[in-house]
């Protein structure tokens, strides 16, 4: 008898024990402001049962976790971030007989906003970089919805007097959250493609007719879909992804290009076919949702087979053009489904500049010079493309072009042209006289500025 009562206390103990350690632990909670989101996540040690609300007057998300515990101090608000203004929390007490019982206190997290906003919220299973989240994406109320909306660049639009810039939307993978491969020492590749892609943009910029347009200009997360969105509503006539590669074997060095596969773009047509939301989707400028379904399979499958051919002209382009600063780790360009390649109106490409996974590329990499170099090379690429495919209405379409021979002066190319020198010199963003064997330069029409 004495031996069961012992039992039965032994048993109460260690039930107590468990239930008590059923506590969830909240980690860590970090911050990811992005121009059309905030993005709060947190770090738990297992799942965790929650309930999220809005509040207002003041506005307000409220998430209560069940039987959690914070472990570490909250951090504070980014001071630009234009949704959040604070996060504080604090246990939530439970009844005497639940305390009794050895049954972990709740935690309510408080989201203090800026203005009103739409939250969603989900769970994300361990990977190889991280535990158990909770993920809590913040958008406007107002506006800022997740769906793009679509600006059409149409032949007829562009008057002779009004030429466009082309637009180029670049992209930084990974970021906030995601940090993509890391090497040993530190270097992160999230780090590295925003260094090359704000190059990149500086180097577009400076270019007559051409404009680049930033996916994402800081270390936050960008979903892969909304990547294309954003480029569509930039009206982007090319988008560039680009990324720095990690493998198991550290000898394998080079960069590399890929466009998206076949089955990756009958996969993205089938998407597209099946929605009902595409009233706001166009191909080729034309709607397709009010076509019979053959006609729009139709549709698509051509506006996607020129935008294959396309995405594949400007990557041999671009591949030829790394090829000249450093070594390639393919030949030729290589086909891949991935999601962020797979809008079926925009040429698209995905740059592997190296191997994080490889010293000297790692080394390179992260050398803001050779940064530079890798942003230099992609512009060749992407200008040589334009070069050879004005899109209608640009000023790549209707402006002369001259590779400077040497000997050559401004003057006598003005003459060859009959346009003046301080035209020549403004359409090239010239400053003096002084001008290089090989460059090329924009010849202005009769009716350019």
């Amino acid at each position: 008898m004495t031996n069961m009562r012992l039992f039965a206390i032994c048993l109460g103990c260690l039930m107590a024990l468990s239930v008590r350690a059923a506590a969830v632990d909240v980690e860590n909670i970090r911050m990811w402001p992005a121009p059309d989101h905030t993005r709060i996540v947190l770090d738990v040690d297992r799942p965790v049962e929650y309930a999220l609300f809005v509040l207002r007057n003041p506005d307000r998300v409220v998430v209560d976790l069940r039987s959690a515990r914070l472990l570490k101090r909250i951090p504070r608000a980014h001071p630009g971030d234009r949704l959040l203004a604070g996060i504080r929390a604090a246990q939530r007490k439970r009844v005497e007989r639940q305390a009794r019982d050895g049954v972990p206190n709740d935690l309510r997290v408080v989201l203090d906003m800026k203005q009103r906003v739409r939250p969603k919220s989900f769970l994300l299973k361990p990977n190889r970089k991280y535990g158990h989240r909770l993920v809590i994406d913040l958008y406007p109320a107002g506006g800022g919805s997740d769906k793009a909306t679509t600006v059409r660049k149409q032949a007829g639009d562009d008057a002779p007097t009004a030429r466009r810039d082309v637009v180029v939307a670049v992209d930084a993978g990974h970021g906030g959250e995601d940090p993509g491969a890391i090497t040993r020492s530190g270097i992160r590749e999230k780090d590295v493609v925003l260094a090359i892609v704000r190059a990149l943009k500086r180097r577009i910029d400076r270019t007559p007719g051409m404009k680049a347009v930033l996916i994402r200009d800081g270390d936050y997360y960008v979903g892969l879909r909304r990547r294309t969105e954003i480029a569509r509503r930039h009206g982007a006539d090319l988008l560039v992804s680009i990324h720095a590669d990690a493998f198991r074997d550290s000898r394998v060095s080079g960069s590399s290009v890929y466009v998206l596969s076949r089955r990756g773009a009958s996969s993205e047509a089938a998407r597209w076919l099946a929605e009902q939301e595409n009233s706001s989707d166009f191909v080729g400028g034309v709607s397709i949702d009010d076509k019979d379904n053959l006609l729009a399979s139709v549709l698509v499958d051509l506006q996607q087979t020129a935008t294959l051919s396309a995405s594949s002209e400007l990557g041999g382009q671009v591949l030829r053009s790394l090829g000249r600063i450093g070594r390639k780790h393919k030949r030729r360009v290589e086909q891949a489904g991935f999601l962020v390649l797979k809008s079926p109106d925009i040429p698209s490409i995905l740059i592997e500049a190296g191997f994080l996974t490889n010293p000297s590329d790692a080394k390179r990499l992260s050398n803001p010079r050779h940064q530079d170099v890798v942003a230099r090379a992609i512009l060749d690429g992407i200008f040589g493309y334009f070069d050879r495919n004005p899109p209608p209405g640009t000023t790549f379409a209707a402006t002369r072009r001259h590779t400077i021979a040497r000997g050559e002066t401004l003057s006598e190319i003005a003459v060859r042209y009959r346009v003046s020198v301080d035209r020549l010199r403004a359409a090239n963003r010239i400053n003096g006289s002084i001008i290089r064997t090989g460059d090329v330069l924009r010849i202005p029409g009769r009716s350019d500025g």
